[in-house]
């Protein structure tokens, strides 16, 4: 009998607090924001035909279709794709087809990876599952582990959380990686107000966050988690967390500044001067937040907070686009829901 799993997870924008989720900084806190478009996985299962078992994953995004044997995984092009299979058992006699979707780039500093793999693990997870399925936290955790144990990649515990989880997080990570993870209540007209003066602006070229983890870990001291340095990411963390609770957007965007200010003092090369002709038109047309998205570096994207004014926020993105090189806007709505499944 064929079924299909179709799940979506979401990105991560404005995270307050990043950088003091890694193993380095030990302890930390974050507060993010969950947002769609969201990546999708869609995993279309059948009883495999007498040629035999099947099993292929497309990259929609990239154009790429090829097929991987579940009991027998070497990694390819797309490691982190392999890894996530590896890391489930797959049952046998199966035909499966795995298509994999994301509209925003690659490389974007939104979580954009972490959220294809909690969106695929979470729809094989369906398909393995013989009890019961894991819940948001074990997937968060799943998900951390295929990016930084498998694959030995750099990666803070947040983008795989706020995917999971969805909503406004607050994530107090006390011993890395374990972290007590809550949703902040932000007050429904506050909650629209954010939304409608929340812009994300991709800077018209991808960022690789282990080359940029790697720059700003050599330059720490041995006892990392005490470099003053890594301090204000935990303060701007709770900063943030308490003026969307008091529903003071003002405060909000003062945060967003220091803790970019913060990244430029961890590394100069974490603001990159792209970002900054960004952050100046912003300025101009009153924007009162600016904050460099994930690990900071060439690239990515920024979240810009407006002062309300819709004709402003329009021209400022209209201005920012007329950069060039790629520049634009990303449209985005918050999203509560965090991993959803549905199945067919």
């Amino acid at each position: 009998m064929k079924h299909t799993y179709i799940a979506f997870a979401p990105i991560r924008i404005c995270d307050l607090g990043g950088w003091s989720d890694t193993w380095f900084a030990k302890h930390g806190n974050v507060l993010n924001i969950a947002v769609r478009p969201a990546a999708q996985c869609i995993i279309e299962v059948d009883d495999a035909s007498a040629a035999g078992e099947r099993f292929f994953i497309s990259v929609d995004d990239y154009g790429d279709r090829y097929g991987l044997d579940p009991r027998n995984i070497t990694f390819g092009k797309h490691p982190l794709l392999d890894a996530c299979v590896k890391s489930l058992p797959i049952p046998r006699g199966l035909d499966v087809e795995v298509s994999l979707h994301s509209s925003v780039p690659g490389g974007s500093s939104t979580g954009t990876s972490a959220a294809i793999t909690v969106a695929l693990l979470g729809a094989l997870d369906c398909l393995t599952a013989s009890t019961r399925r894991m819940m948001p936290n074990e997937l968060a955790a799943k998900a951390h582990e295929v990016e930084t144990v498998v694959l030995r990649q750099q990666s803070g515990i947040q983008d795989q959380i706020c995917s999971a989880y969805g909503g406004i997080c607050y994530i107090e990570m006390t011993d890395y990686p374990n972290a007590k993870v809550s949703r902040v209540p932000v007050r429904q007209g506050v909650r629209a107000e954010l939304e409608s003066r929340l812009s994300l602006v991709f800077l018209g070229r991808p960022h690789y966050s282990t080359t940029v983890h790697s720059d700003v870990i050599s330059g720490l001291a041995n006892d990392a988690d005490s470099d003053a340095r890594i301090e204000p990411f935990r303060r701007e963390a709770v900063a943030g967390r308490d003026a969307l609770l008091s529903g003071d957007l003002s405060a909000f965007g003062q945060a967003m500044i220091r803790n970019t200010e913060a990244q430029a003092n961890l590394h100069p090369s974490l603001v990159s001067e792209t970002a900054r002709k960004v952050f100046d038109i912003a300025k101009r047309h009153g924007a009162i937040g600016w904050k460099v998205n994930g690990a900071g570096g060439d690239g990515g994207s920024v979240t810009l907070l407006s002062n309300g004014d819709k004709r402003s926020q329009a021209e400022m993105l209209g201005e920012i686009t007329a950069l060039g090189g790629g520049i634009r806007e990303i449209g985005i709505r918050l999203d509560d829901s965090g991993l959803r499944i549905a199945h067919a």
